[in-house]
């Protein structure tokens, strides 16, 4: 395991790679980052030594391997095609380099020595890396997960709570604690070195890592993403022939480091071997760009329409309507959504459904396998079951902060329900929306009232407080039965104020910084850091819309950091606007205050309920409700 541990000073270079050569090298400035290759070593540009650009392609080489004294072309083709016809080869030249295919100019490159084409190539990945960290870092606006959870003490949630993310259900015993080998960034040695480092505080997918050696000393704490391609299990660079090098602020301490880490090490948790492998492996989505499925209609939560997968970014979907010709029509939601469904799956229901104007599917587009989608629970609807008319409570999948008084609009087939929200229902049903009968979004009657959550009546309903009994009565409909109803609560390991990253659903494109603030069994109430809590989601736990910490840093996602002061005195953020006037044409009156306990039976059954606490976590098997038999 310590075989790859190299004692040097940092005066000294290490040699300890398998894939370097015996020869000593000679130590370069710190300040000079180099590349190795067969043993020899190339700076960067620095004047007249080094690397050097060919003013004809843009080729990087090694400056002494170049053409001429100038070094100013990379061959002699080029120095010609350059005099000949300056500006205008130019261009075409750096189209190639672009990804055009290469013409006899730029194979006279393929006669260079290997060690100058790798030594261009590693330093055009690291120009490709830069860019692609500058530009990961603008729209974050300088948002630092691990900063934001060491200034206010936060916790996260878990990996574990998310069964849909990468490694959700193989993280096994990662926790405080476990030792990784990760670079060594205290260290002045022109070549990267590792060493040995221990996870402080776990955040999701982030770790806050110490050094070993360091003991109580957190000056050089830094946190990663514990899937990064940086970190590794204990033992890696003995089997990979990397060098082990304290970092220099304690270098001092010990004069045998080998036989402190054989002691510090004895006992300890590493990551599997096979860790990466996992994360890899976890990050394998199945569905690939020009599938087509059936999605809702964003105009008409009634019916689904045809989309086609336009890309997928850590297993969500970014779905192009297929009428739209400018491909700016477009659906977000994650491949377990239960918004989406093979083609064919409306018909098979009896949902409503719009017919594409495209009669034929365009050249490579092709129907996703129905094996990819979500599978539902199976239901018994051949006793008791839901009939058109039944009240009952939902989610209203336009104000998401909301649930609402709602009925039975139609019983399609295999489980699923057109649902209404009463008050607030356009005339052609156009805003009916599909649950299953397992969903956890709908409710029996009552539920708001024994759990404490406030329940919105319809619009314009006079009679306040609002009493279901009353309300029964008044519109001559039953309560549609409560074993019905999903009762299952899984151990989900959340609690209230766990961090997390999550999808504002009325903006499914955007995934934001969020907090849990209150569970009621299975429901979580969702709090978007620094906006209002009219703008909070009621979301099921094992919604694939939520997210660890460091998703998405992990799935190259866009994450949308809390909203600074002067935005959320202004309320000025254009999405959120969006969102507001969406919502408010949807949510009809104020919200009432906590209903008082029925005082009457309901539709002439007798009913105990399990009270619910408010912001308490509630895990396990037990039932929101419990039908007294007589």
């Amino acid at each position: 395991m310590f075989d790859g541990y190299d004692s040097c000073s940092e005066d000294t270079s290490s040699s300890s790679s398998s894939d370097e050569s015996e020869e000593e090298v000679a130590p370069l400035p710190s300040s000079l980052p180099i590349i190795k290759n067969n043993g020899q070593v190339y700076t960067y540009p620095d004047g007249k030594s080094g690397m050097a650009t060919c003013e004809m392609c843009g080729m990087v080489g090694v400056r002494d391997a170049f053409y001429s004294k100038t070094k100013r072309f990379c061959s002699v083709s080029c120095s010609r095609s350059y005099s000949s016809n300056s500006k205008k080869a130019s261009i075409l030249a750096r189209l190639q380099v672009a990804g055009k295919p290469p013409t006899k100019k730029s194979k006279v490159l393929q006669k260079q020595p290997l060690v100058a084409k790798l030594a261009a190539y590693a330093q055009y990945q690291a120009t490709l890396q830069n860019q692609a960290k500058t530009k990961a870092a603008v729209p974050v606006e300088g948002f630092s997960w691990g900063n934001y959870i060491n200034s206010n003490s936060f916790t996260a949630a878990p990996v574990t709570c998310f069964k849909h993310a990468p490694m959700g259900t193989c993280w096994g015993d990662i926790a405080e604690g476990v030792r990784v080998e990760v670079p060594n960034t205290d260290c002045s040695l022109p070549t990267k070195v590792f060493w040995i480092a221990g996870i402080v505080k776990l955040a999701g997918y982030n770790a806050l890592l110490r050094y070993e050696g360091f003991e109580n000393d957190s000056s050089l704490d830094f946190w990663c993403n514990i899937c990064g391609s940086d970190i590794h299990p204990v033992g890696w660079c003995a089997t990979s022939g990397k060098p082990l090098v304290p970092p220099r602020t304690i270098q001092h301490k010990y004069t045998n480091w080998k036989a402190f880490l054989v002691k510090r090490l004895t006992g300890a948790k590493t990551l599997p071997p096979d860790f990466s492998q996992k994360v890899s492996e976890s990050m394998q989505y199945p569905f690939k760009t020009s599938m087509r499925v059936e999605v809702v209609d964003k105009t008409h939560l009634c019916r689904t329409r045809v989309a086609v997968v336009e890309s997928v970014i850590g297993g969500r979907l970014r779905l192009v309507y297929e009428e739209s010709e400018d491909k700016t029509d477009d659906f977000w939601c994650h491949m377990y959504s239960p918004l989406i469904h093979h083609i064919g799956w409306s018909r098979s229901i009896g949902h409503r459904f719009k017919r594409s104007d495209i009669t034929k599917k365009q050249d490579g587009h092709f129907d996703a396998p129905p094996h990819l989608f979500m599978k539902v629970k199976e239901v018994d609807a051949a006793g008791e079951w839901f009939k058109e008319g039944m009240k009952l409570e939902a989610i209203d999948p336009l104000n998401l902060s909301a649930i609402c008084v709602a009925t039975v609009r139609k019983v399609l087939a295999d489980g699923y329900l057109m649902i209404g929200i009463d008050g607030s229902e356009a005339a052609d049903g156009s805003d009916w929306f599909c649950y299953h009968a397992t969903s956890p979004s709908i409710f029996p009657v009552g539920f708001c009232e024994i759990n404490m959550i406030e329940l919105t009546p319809p619009r314009g309903y006079a009679k306040l407080p609002f009493k279901w009994f009353d309300y029964l009565r008044e519109t001559d409909s039953i309560a549609a039965p409560v074993k019905l109803f999903n009762k299952e609560v899984p151990n989900h390991g959340f609690h209230v104020g766990m961090k997390l990253e999550a999808v504002d659903l009325m903006e499914p494109r955007l995934v934001c910084v969020a907090t849990v603030t209150r569970i009621i069994h299975r429901l979580l109430r969702i709090h978007f850091d620094g906006w209002e809590d009219e703008y909070d989601q009621w979301v099921d736990c094992e919604s694939p819309d939520l997210y660890p910490v460091g998703w998405c840093q992990l799935t190259g996602y866009q994450l949308q950091p809390p909203a600074p002061q002067s935005s959320r005195d202004s309320q000025s953020s254009s999405s959120k606007q969006k969102k507001k006037a969406k919502s408010q044409q949807y949510k009809g009156q104020k919200k009432m205050t906590s209903l008082q306990l029925k005082e009457e039976l309901l539709d002439g059954e007798e009913y105990s309920f399990l009270q619910g606490t408010s912001d308490q976590e509630s895990n396990g098997s037990a039932s929101y409700y419990i039908k007294q038999e007589p």
